[in-house]
């Protein structure tokens, strides 16, 4: 404990006084960091411990509100509230958590970054503030953040800090998302020889293989690293998606279908953020001619799609459309758009991150899907090519984004402008060896590229 007061396993200034809630806090942020398990009874022991400490309030309703369930807003405004009732004696670091949050929760992701990064400037040492950024960044498509913030933190860490391997596989994914592949793998590299359990570590570099077309490798990779994350993680689903990625760069449709069955179909699916994943591999599946109607309705069933949600975040109205496109439900589709429409135009949501992003790119690209759907690839590509480079303002990664130039091909395939899909690939074989998915695409574009490919 600082002489100057309470404070966490890092020294940052802590609002409790009690060593067993501190303890508990500390182990939830593991959690959230490591994805190992969810963090809530860590998070409801420390508020067990110190009644009176805010910030175990925040740090949950950070938590419920990264998981993007509609139905667990309530819960986050209430902790957000009792945080707020409790932090008048709170450090002015755990008053800035709470505020960011707020911001966050509000929609406000620029101004929750702001938040962040100002925190740290103070307390680079801040695990929670560098943690919930990168999540905000990746919600904002802000590659840069994504790499710049934690190079301004990696200096002032203890390489002994049990946090530390977690902190350089947030910088291991920032590098690959600036395109920095080779400084990736090594950082990303470096946290598992620290830890083997770092999944995000393991994530970061599943990316660069995607990035540099090294299919069977990242399959190899994955596989290696298997014990560490399929079992008992939050991440396990999205690692099998990226699994299920390598499989189909391979042209290994029934592979990639074992492991939408095991792994990303039915129970399997416990939140939309793995029922994104699902949708855009069977959307994928769909770009090629693969009949997926019936697991893309059934991933459907479940899925909590409120009205009143429709057009809160881009990045994941663009995935509910393409699966009811993908299930053959043109009309859910339309109307969800229609939704998307409204938010889009209403003034009372203009301060919100997503506002001018769902008008610029969100809808643009949703009409060009549901013109994609009724066979009109002409208008289809040039709806959607006009906001392809707009695409990282939706969030996600390089990889999950890849699905607009994909869409883009099928369009050009199916009667689109030949020329398009060909100056495409030129640029996909220019970045990467050539795979069987992308020699797949040069046959059905006629071969324009053969030579190269």
């Amino acid at each position: 404990m600082s002489a100057r007061g309470p404070s966490d396993a890092r020294g940052n200034p802590s609002g409790s006084r009690s060593a067993d809630a501190r303890g508990h806090a500390e182990q939830a942020l593991w959690r959230m960091m490591s994805s190992y398990d969810d963090p809530l009874a860590e998070f409801d022991a420390a508020m067990s411990a110190d009644p009176g400490w805010a910030l175990p309030h925040v740090m949950k309703a950070g938590f419920l509100l990264g998981r993007a369930e509609p139905a667990l807003l309530h819960e986050v405004a209430a902790h957000l509230s009792h945080a707020r009732a409790l932090a008048a004696g709170a450090p002015a670091r755990e008053r800035a958590h709470l505020d960011a949050v707020q911001q966050a929760a509000e929609g406000r992701w620029h101004a929750a970054s702001r938040t962040w990064d100002d925190l740290l400037v103070e307390h680079p040492r801040d695990a929670l503030a560098l943690h919930w950024a990168q999540q905000c960044d990746l919600l904002r498509g802000d590659a840069a953040a994504l790499r710049s913030r934690p190079a301004r933190a990696l200096p002032e860490w203890d390489d002994a800090d049990p946090l530390h391997p977690h902190l350089l596989g947030l910088y291991a994914f920032g590098l690959e998302e600036c395109n920095l592949h080779a400084q990736a793998e090594e950082a990303g590299r470096r946290a598992l020889a620290a830890d083997a359990r770092v999944p995000w570590a393991v994530h970061a570099v599943a990316h660069v293989m995607e990035m540099q077309g090294r299919f069977e490798e990242g399959s190899a990779w994955l596989r290696q690293h298997q014990a560490q994350w399929a079992e008992g993680t939050l991440l396990a689903g999205h690692l099998w998606w990226h699994k299920a990625l390598f499989r189909l760069e391979a042209l290994d449709v029934a592979g990639v279908m074992r492991i939408v069955d095991a792994h990303l179909d039915g129970a399997a699916l416990r939140g939309t953020l793995q029922r994104v994943d699902a949708t855009a591999l069977l959307w994928r599946l769909h770009l090629l001619g693969e009949d997926v109607a019936g697991q893309a309705a059934a991933l459907l069933h479940d899925w909590d799609l409120p009205a009143e949600h429709a057009g809160h975040h881009a990045f994941f109205d663009v995935h509910a459309v393409m699966a009811m496109l993908a299930a053959g439900r043109a009309g859910c589709a339309e109307r969800h758009v229609a939704r998307c429409a409204e938010r889009a135009l209403a003034p009372q949501d203009a301060r919100r991150a997503n506002h001018q992003t769902a008008r610029e790119v969100g809808l643009p690209l949703m009409r060009g899907l549901l013109a994609f759907a009724r066979g009109q690839h002409a208008a289809a590509c040039e709806l959607i090519h006009p906001v392809r480079a707009l695409a990282p303002r939706l969030g996600g990664s390089h990889v999950q984004r890849d699905v607009v130039d994909l869409t883009l091909l099928a369009c050009a395939a199916r009667g689109g402008p030949a020329a398009l899909g060909r100056a495409l690939l030129n640029e996909r074989v220019m970045a990467k060896p050539v795979t069987p998915l992308t020699r797949r695409w040069v046959e059905a574009l006629g071969g324009g590229v053969a030579a190269r490919a």
